[in-house]
């Protein structure tokens, strides 16, 4: 069975609710008017038996009622709806005086009479024929002191008829009522679903080919906004991320394409024809380099990936970045001292992070400085600390860089003189991953470079809690 439309279940839940809430409000007034009739009933009793009251307190006893009703009946008369009857005490099986055709059966009222001597007494009945009553009932004194039970009833026949009225025309009007909130309802969730249209439309003509494409948030709900927002900048991040992996695929097959050619190259010239042992063995020997060069390239590409990836998170660690780079110093000794390159390091300082990815980014600085590096000058490692950071500075002496590379040396396969980095077995991914190193330890890779000049790169590693790195690693250690 195919689930029913979003619009379908938001649509039949507000006509739910608005026609159990169009009932609720009907019942409610149907129950307000019956008492608030009834209410207007026995306030109307309770007026008339004042002046019944007054009349009978003239009165010298029941035999003065029976000869001389005039002003109780003048009371009454007129009042079609009004029945009184007036008992001795002596006789409660027929009245003194009785005004009009109400109930036959008073005895209930009249023991609530009896009771009743100062104040009024109600009481609910119906009849034969099926009209109800409201009787008020009270033992009233005459002027010779004796007490009689006054009975004065109001017909509800009226109210009966109002209340019969509203009923049919609540009846009639409910379910005309229930199809213009249903109509309405299915109104407003089309109206308020109609945004969701956006949706579906950018999401049936996106593509990994074309990720260009947002959803406008122009007069859109606030939470639709918001989603929207999200959406637009998860396309985003999807746009950036193909293209950077487009770039990728592109420079990688282009950076593997030479050293491939070259090994086919050299292969197909070798057999060619016959050569000499000494011939095989040089273009063996030319091939192990080309085949070193592809493993560099591949090994770093597997390190770039490991990571740029979430899963690289590792635990961190206290890192004494003084000795850090006096370990990585002492690696490069022999290559420095080889074209007479002094390497200093001063400062300290600590953070927190992986100790072989600081290593391996350090080193990677080192390397371009000592490749870069004129013979006889000297390469500086500096450790600064600063109060929301702690920065590592590896600065040499040389030709420098121009302003237009500077932007782009940490981007992959990028090189400033390609044809001397290749002589030199450069495979372009060096700045690439210190970039994405400084990225998993939340800090920042940078250059500063004047042309014929020193080249300084940085590194920057943030302190979250606003102390000194150092501060922040006794903290932690103790």
């Amino acid at each position: 069975m195919k689930p029913a439309s979003l619009s379908m279940r938001l649509g039949l839940t507000v006509s739910i609710l608005g026609a159990l809430l169009v009932v609720f409000l009907a019942a409610l007034a149907f129950f307000a008017l019956t008492h608030e009739l009834e209410k207007l009933a026995k306030r109307s009793l309770d007026k008339k038996f004042e002046q019944v009251e007054h009349s009978l307190s003239l009165y010298k006893d029941t035999a003065d009622i029976n000869s001389n009703p005039h002003s109780l009946l003048d009371q009454v008369m007129g009042h079609d709806n009004l029945n009184l009857a007036i008992y001795d005490l002596a006789n409660l099986r027929s009245p003194v005086l009785k005004v009009g055709a109400g109930l036959s059966d008073l005895r209930i009222e009249l023991k609530a009479a009896v009771a009743a001597v100062d104040k009024i007494s109600y009481s609910t009945n119906s009849d034969g024929e099926g009209r109800h009553f409201i009787t008020a009932s009270k033992l009233i004194r005459l002027k010779d002191g004796t007490s009689v039970p006054v009975l004065l009833s109001i017909d509800c026949a009226n109210d009966e008829a109002l209340l019969s009225t509203y009923l049919r025309s609540t009846i009639i009007a409910l379910p005309l009522l229930l199809i213009l909130i249903g109509m309405s309802a299915w109104a407003v969730v089309q109206r308020g679903l109609a945004p969701l249209r956006e949706f579906r439309k950018v999401a049936a003509i996106v593509s990994a080919q074309d990720l260009s494409h947002r959803l406008s948030v122009v007069k859109m709900p606030q939470e639709l906004s918001e989603l929207a927002h999200g959406v637009n900048f998860m396309l985003h991040r999807l746009d950036s991320g193909i293209q950077q992996l487009s770039q990728f695929s592109d420079d990688l097959a282009h950076e593997l394409r030479s050293p491939i050619t070259n090994l086919m190259g050299k292969a197909q010239v070798t057999l060619s024809r016959d050569r000499s042992a000494e011939e095989y063995k040089s273009v063996l020997e030319s091939c192990t380099e080309e085949l070193e060069r592809v493993t560099r390239i591949v090994s770093d590409m597997l390190f770039l990936a490991q990571v740029s990836h979430p899963a690289a998170l590792v635990p961190f660690e206290i890192i004494n970045l003084e000795d850090e780079a006096l370990k990585v110093v002492d690696l490069f000794l022999f290559s420095a001292e080889e074209k007479r390159i002094s390497l200093s390091v001063t400062g300290s300082g600590y953070t927190i992070g992986d100790r072989l990815m600081i290593q391996r980014a350090i080193s990677n600085l080192l390397s371009n400085a000592i490749r870069h590096c004129p013979a006889g000058q000297s390469i500086s490692v500096v450790i600064k600390c600063q109060a929301n950071q702690v920065s590592l500075l590896v600065g040499n002496p040389g030709a420098g860089i121009e302003p237009q590379h500077l932007s782009h040396l940490f981007e992959r396969f990028y090189r400033v003189d390609t044809s001397h980095t290749r002589a030199e077995g450069s495979t372009g991914l060096g700045l690439a991953i210190v970039r994405s190193i400084m990225s998993l330890h939340q800090g920042k890779a940078e250059v500063e470079s004047l042309p014929g000049s020193m080249t300084v790169f940085s590194l920057s590693f943030p302190n979250l809690d606003g102390q000194p790195p150092w501060q922040q690693a006794r903290k932690a250690q103790g």
